[in-house]
């Protein structure tokens, strides 16, 4: 039986470009803020968006990639588990945050348009076509 399961799964537009710090051990470290939005109708029949903020943390590889190609308004896709650190402000008083530390990253929206407005074109529809015929079973041959 597992002890527990932390895993986050979130879709959302960059909020600014990526914060990277690089440690003496040359590790690198991302911070991002992530919105993510939903579209709800409320009690008198009108649409509502509701956006949170979450902050993001990728390390090493993904905070690389993450400082090359991810700005502001991008579209991603983030997968990690929730982490809670607590550290003493400038007055000896406790504080405490709450992060996502990110496990893997996509990028979505494709690639950056050109005139670099920080806002990705849209994505164009993928269509597979079903071309696998010879899977059909043929009425007679039914098992029942």
């Amino acid at each position: 039986m597992a002890n527990g399961i932390n895993k986050v799964i979130l879709i959302g537009n960059l909020g600014r470009d990526p914060e990277v710090q690089t440690f003496d051990n040359d590790v690198k470290k991302a911070n991002l803020s992530l919105a993510t939005t939903e579209t709800f109708t409320n009690r008198e029949g009108n649409k509502e968006q509701r956006t949170e903020w979450h902050r993001v943390v990728l390390w090493r590889r993904l905070a690389e990639i993450a400082e090359e190609y991810l700005h502001k308004g991008n579209q991603i896709y983030i997968e990690g588990r929730l982490r809670t650190r607590k550290w003493e402000d400038k007055d000896g008083n406790a504080r405490y945050t709450t992060e996502v530390e990110g496990q893997n990253m996509t990028m979505l929206g494709g690639r950056p348009s050109e005139n670099n407005s920080g806002t990705p074109p849209v994505d164009k529809e993928v269509v597979q076509e079903d071309n696998d015929t010879d899977t059909e079973t043929p009425e007679d041959d039914l098992p029942f």
